[in-house]
């Protein structure tokens, strides 16, 4: 059984990798809709979505380890 700080730590390792790759995607994905984006904007918007992400990546989790 998963103890709630290896939760923990395994969502928080799935959300920079998340992160990191997020920033990228946008980076080479909004140009082709036409969206300018700066840099900063770019780690601003990813940084939101990695909130939403770890937590829904912990609380999943969680769920999941209640019903096992």
């Amino acid at each position: 059984m998963q103890s709630r700080r290896q939760s923990l730590i395994e969502a928080i390792s799935n959300v920079i990798v998340g992160y990191v790759l997020a920033v990228i995607t946008q980076i080479v994905v909004f140009p082709w809709f036409g969206l300018q984006v700066s840099f900063g904007d770019n780690l601003a918007i990813g940084a939101l979505f990695v909130i939403i992400s770890l937590l829904r990546s912990y609380a999943l989790r969680r769920l999941f380890e209640r019903w096992r």
